[in-house]
C-alpha cells in the first residue's frame, strides 16, 4: 500500500513543501530504503522510526519499505522527517486511517521510545503550511508555541507517537495549542545592557551614537585601549527603537532556522547584538556551508553587529561590501543561490596603531610611522568609505571619571531616537525598502535631503577641502538629514551639515 504524508524542508530562510511517499510491499524481501537525496541523519531515521513504532506497542512488519522524499532533486537534511516517515509507515500498513492525513503536515524528530524532540526551523514551516492552506500542523509539543506565532492554522502539539495515533483514531484528542498562552510569555532575560548615564565623559561620542541610532548609520571608532569604545558599543542597543511586530518575526525566523532562539522564548523581543571574534571564518561571518546557514551578519539583522579590533579581521572585511550596500547577502552554491537578510548597524572599533597609543595625549606611542601606516592600511579605503560616522575616541580625564553627575539615561535618548525614526517612517511610508535615512539611495537623497543655501555652500567647500568621494558626499548628506530629524527640522540647515562633517573629517594618520 502507498501512503503520502506532507512535510517541509528549509532552504535558506524559507520552507518548501516535501511529500513523504511510503510504499509498503508485504511480499518483498525485508528492506527499508530512503531515496530523494537524504543526508545521514535521514538515513539513520530508519532505526529511530522502527524503534519508536515498536516501543509504542505498534506493529512494524519486517517487509519491504521504500520511502521517497519528493521532489527528489532537493537535498534533504536533519531529523525532522522522522515523524512523517513514521506516520507514512503506519498509514501504509493500515494502522491509522489514511483519510486523517488530508490537509495535515507533520514535522518532528523521534526518540527511540516514541517521544518527539525539538527541531529547528518550525516558524518558516508553519508559514509554509498557512500559505498552502493546510488545516493543521503537527509539531513536537516543545515547538508548538513557536509555530503558533503564525495565525490562521491549527497547531497540534504532539508529545508521543502513541498519543498521535490515538488522536488520529479520535480516541484521545490532542487539543490545538492555545495562542493566548503566548501573551503570558515572560520577559526575555538577555545580557544586561549598559546605560548611557553610566558612561562618564565622551559627550561627543555619545551624541554621535544617538545619531547612529536615529538614522541606522554605520560607525567606526578609533582610540587607545581603555577609552570606552567597547562600553559605548554595548550601550547602543539600549537606545535603538523598539522592535515592530514585523521586525520581531523577521529576527525570530532567522534564529529559528539557525536553532538559536533563547531558551524558553519563542519570539525575539529585543534587537540583536552580535560581537564575533576576529578569528571567525568567512562562512561564520556572512553565512555559508554546503547547505547554507545564516552567518553573524544575518543573526544581527535589525540589530547591531560589533567588530572589535577591525584591522585583525583581514580579508574577511571585504565580504561585507555587498551586505553593507544591499542589506542582503547572497550565497551561491552549485545547486543554487540562497539570500539572507542583513540589515544591521555596523559598529567597528580599532586601536590607531599596534601599541594602541598613537596620538594619545598622556602615553607615548612606541611604534614607528611605517608600522602605524601598515597597521591602519589593514582596513581598505572602500570599507572605510562605507562608514557614515567616523569617531576619534580619546581617553576620559580623571576629573570626569570621578564626577558624580550623570548625563541622559538610555531611555531618554531612546525617546528622542523614536521621535526621529517616526519622522522618517512618515516621510518614507510610500517607498519600498526604505525605513531609515541610511537606506536612502542617490535619487532619494536628491528628493528628501533638501538643504538651505548656506548649507549647500558649506558642503561644496568641504568636498573640495577633504576631497570626498561621491559615496562620502552622500553619507554626509544622510547624516545631516538624521541630525535635522533629531532637531525636528524639515530642511537641512548649516549647523546640521557642520556637525555631520565633524563625523567625516577624521583621519587616523596625519
Amino acid at each position: 500500500m502507498l501512503a503520502n504524508v506532507r512535510s517541509g524542508a528549509i532552504v535558506g530562510l524559507d520552507a518548501i513543501s516535501i511529500n513523504v511517499e511510503v510504499d509498503y510491499n508485504p511480499r518483498g524481501m525485508t528492506s527499508f530504503t530512503i531515496v530523494g537525496l537524504p543526508d545521514t541523519a535521514i538515513q539513520e531515521s530508519r532505526e529511530r522510526v522502527r524503534s519508536a513504532i515498536r516501543n509504542r506497542n505498534l506493529d512494524f512488519p519486517m517487509k519491504r519499505y521504500v520511502v521517497n522524499l519528493a521532489p527528489a532533486d532537493i537535498r534533504k537534511e536533519g531529523p525532522a522527517y522522522d515523524l512523517p516517515i513514521a506516520i507514512g509507515v503506519l498509514a501504509a500498513t493500515e494502522q491509522i486511517p489514511v483519510d486523517t492525513l488530508q490537509d495535515s503536515m507533520f514535522i518532528g524528530e523521534l526518540s527511540l521510545d516514541g517521544t518527539l524532540r525539538h527541531v529547528r526551523g518550525v516558524l518558516p514551516l508553519a508559514y509554509l503550511a498557512k500559505e498552502q492552506g493546510i488545516a493543521q500542523l503537527y509539531v513536537p509539543e516543545c515547538d508548538a508555541p513557536e509555530a503558533a506565532l503564525i495565525d490562521g492554522i491549527k497547531i497540534i502539539p504532539v508529545s508521543t507517537l502513541g498519543h498521535l495515533v490515538e488522536h488520529l483514531f479520535l480516541l484521545n484528542i490532542i487539543p490545538p495549542f492555545d495562542r493566548t498562552a503566548l501573551a503570558a510569555e515572560p520577559e526575555q532575560q538577555t545580557e544586561r545592557l549598559v546605560d548611557f548615564r553610566d558612561i562618564k565623559g565622551q559627550e561627543y561620542v555619545k551624541r554621535a551614537m544617538e545619531i547612529v541610532a536615529a538614522g541606522a548609520h554605520h560607525v567606526f571608532m578609533s582610540g587607545p585601549p581603555g577609552a570606552g569604545k567597547t562600553l559605548i558599543a554595548r550601550a547602543l542597543p539600549g537606545i535603538l527603537p523598539s522592535l515592530t511586530p514585523q521586525e520581531a518575526l523577521e529576527i525570530t525566523r532567522i534564529y529559528s532556522v539557525a536553532d538559536m532562539l533563547p531558551p524558553g522564548h519563542v519570539l525575539v523581543k529585543r534587537r540583536p547584538f552580535r560581537a564575533p571574534h576576529h578569528t571567525i571564518s568567512h562562512a561564520g561571518l556572512i553565512g555559508g556551508g554546503s547547505i547554507p546557514r545564516p552567518g553573524e551578519i544575518s543573526m544581527s539583522h535589525n540589530g547591531v553587529i560589533f567588530l572589535d579590533e577591525l584591522g585583525e579581521y583581514g580579508s574577511k572585511l571585504e565580504v561585507l561590501r555587498q551586505p553593507l550596500e544591499d542589506k542582503v547577502v547572497t550565497i551561491s552554491r552549485a545547486r543554487g543561490a540562497v539570500t539572507f537578510p542583513a540589515k544591521f548597524v555596523l559598529v567597528a572599533a580599532t586601536n590607531p596603531c599596534p601599541c594602541g597609543y598613537y596620538g594619545d595625549a598622556l602615553k607615548a606611542c612606541t611604534c614607528g610611522e611605517a608600522a602605524v601606516r601598515r597597521y591602519q592600511q589593514r582596513i581598505s579605503g572602500p570599507i572605510m568609505d562605507r562608514f557614515d560616522i567616523q569617531l576619534d575616541v580619546q581617553r576620559v580625564d580623571h576629573d570626569k571619571l570621578t564626577d558624580t553627575r550623570h548625563g541622559d539615561t538610555s531611555s531618554m535618548i531612546q525617546a528622542r531616537v523614536e521621535a526621529a525614526r517616526e519622522r522618517q517612517r512618515h516621510r518614507y511610508q510610500n517607498l519600498v525598502g526604505i525605513s531609515a535615512n541610511s537606506d536612502l539611495g542617490p535619487s532619494e537623497i536628491e528628493t528628501f535631503c533638501r538643504t538651505e543655501e548656506s548649507a549647500e555652500t558649506l558642503l561644496r567647500a568641504v568636498m573640495r577641502k577633504l576631497n570626498l568621494s561621491a559615496r562620502a558626499y552622500h553619507r554626509v548628506l544622510k547624516v545631516s538629514r538624521t541630525i535635522a530629524d533629531l532637531a525636528a527640522s524639515d530642511i537641512i540647515r548649516t549647523e546640521h551639515v557642520a556637525e555631520a562633517v565633524q563625523y567625516r573629517a577624521r583621519t587616523l594618520l596625519s
